[in-house]
């Protein structure tokens, strides 16, 4: 019985943090975009977005770091594939190293990305073998990263994720986060709770839930989100957990919910089980304002889970200042034009969005770096970018550790047509800025650092 908990527990866990893309695909630890496609470096261009020539050049040689030889430069891209099935990091990178490699590679050395399985809870197994062969790591995640920070940061390997999900690696030296969608020590999602409880739902103010998957991830989850719309002006007059295997019927939640008069929902957990909840809530024609399904549910197969109640109930995402799947600005289509001609089969989602990010940064940073690529050289030139928006993909970010978040967010609704942009007064392009971030005063751990692990900057060479 207790073998069984577990393992749901889990499955809770990969559903709020290892991203959802709602299908099957491979992996493993195979190299993935090493060779380029079938397409001429002449036909391709080197440019994405507003940024010119991220990779091409020549001339590079030597074994300048661990993972970098005359020819090659290697990196690792952790997933739990193995255990999702989910390969959209993997995709994202034969994408993004398929195409610099046709443009001559990181100056004239070629990327080789390997996918570090890290099926849920190898995370340190998987950590260890890219402390012995990766230069750094770029563009991926693990559901559960705490496990392979520590030995990380020793081994002082760069991350430039595509996301984090748990607090110590959140905080740890050494990560840049291209795309952030949570940075430690500032309120997650603040902005998104101001905008529904001043602007758009100002009568579900004093009328709030929050239901979140028995887990330990989504309680930490839950309870930054908690301070996070109090902050704002929100009062929860419903707050309840779920067990991790799942309901069966949701009946007695929705009837809760009911009884309190909640009339805006924050769910964290699987979101086919709050597909079920909503459902049970429109067979008793109790409709909510606005219900926060988080943004794992930003995909199709969440439409397709909630049938009539994608009608009836109002689901708002907040994207966090990236740009939406169905956006038509010239870096999304370009996005897809690559995605078309290097990954077919592949199905973008907006977690692969941020690994794309994430890899582009790494890139443009290697190159700037010339011959003599190092991990120190990288890392800082990363960290210089001020206003980093993945030449149009995103909201501008500063990417010196510690900055605080960007201030910019939009927010998606779903209907039975698709998702859509909701409308939430956008005040820069396809975001709004006018929110300003807000700091967290509550206590939720502290992130791996190098002077935890006996190092400094001065280690990175």
């Amino acid at each position: 019985m207790r073998t069984h908990k577990a393992l749901a527990t889990l499955v809770v866990t990969a559903a709020l943090v290892a991203a959802c893309g709602g299908r099957d695909g491979g992996g493993g630890t195979e190299e993935e975009g090493g060779g380029g496609g079938d397409t001429s470096s002449s036909s391709v261009s080197s440019s994405f977005g507003d940024l010119s020539e991220v990779c091409g050049g020549e001339g590079a040689t030597g074994a300048s770091a661990q993972g970098v030889t005359d020819s090659e430069i290697n990196v690792g891209v952790f997933s739990d594939v193995g255990f999702t099935k989910n390969s959209e990091f993997g995709d994202a990178a034969k994408v993004f190293t398929s195409w610099c490699n046709d443009n001559g590679g990181i100056n004239g050395r070629k990327l080789t990305a390997t996918v570090r399985d890290s099926k849920l809870m190898a995370v340190r197994q998987q950590m260890s073998q890219a402390c012995k062969e990766d230069f750094a790591l770029v563009g991926g995640g693990a559901a559960l990263d705490a496990l392979g920070a520590k030995e990380r940061v020793n081994c002082l390997l760069p991350n430039f994720p595509a996301q984090v999900a748990q607090v110590a690696e959140l905080g740890a030296d050494l990560s840049v986060q291209a795309s952030p969608s949570q940075t430690l020590g500032y309120l997650p999602y603040y902005q998104f709770r101001y905008w529904a409880l001043h602007d758009a739902y100002p009568d579900s103010a004093d009328k709030l839930g929050i239901i979140n998957g028995d887990s330990p991830v989504s309680k930490v989850l839950g309870d930054m989100q908690l301070e996070s719309t109090k902050a704002a002006g929100g009062t929860f007059v419903y707050n309840d957990l779920y067990p991790a295997a799942g309901v069966s019927d949701w009946t007695p939640y929705a009837q809760a919910i009911k009884n309190k008069g909640v009339k805006g929902l924050i769910f964290y957990g699987s979101f086919n089980q709050l597909a079920k909840l909503e459902q049970a809530l429109s067979g008793m024609d109790y409709h909510l304002d606005w219900i926060d399904p988080n943004n794992n549910a930003y995909n199709q197969e969440f439409l397709d889970l909630l049938g009539p109640a994608a009608k009836t109930q109002n689901n708002l995402v907040d994207l966090g200042g990236v740009l939406p799947l169905e956006s038509d600005e010239p870096a999304m289509k370009q996005l897809k034009s690559l995605y078309d001609k290097y990954a077919p089969d592949a199905m973008l989602t907006l977690p692969a969005v941020r690994a794309f990010s994430a890899w582009l940064v790494f890139a443009k940073s290697a190159k700037s770096c010339g011959a003599d690529l190092t991990r120190a050289c990288v890392y800082d030139t990363a960290t210089k970018e001020s206003a980093w928006t993945a030449g149009g993909l995103q909201a501008a970010q500063n990417l010196k550790p510690g900055s605080a978040p960007s201030s910019c967010f939009n927010i998606e609704k779903a209907t039975p047509d698709g998702w859509e942009a909701a409308d939430f007064s956008p005040d820069e392009g396809a975001y709004r800025c006018n929110i300003p971030a807000k700091r967290s005063t509550g206590n939720y751990g502290v992130g791996v650092t190098l002077a935890s692990v006996g190092k400094s900057l001065d280690d990175v060479k």
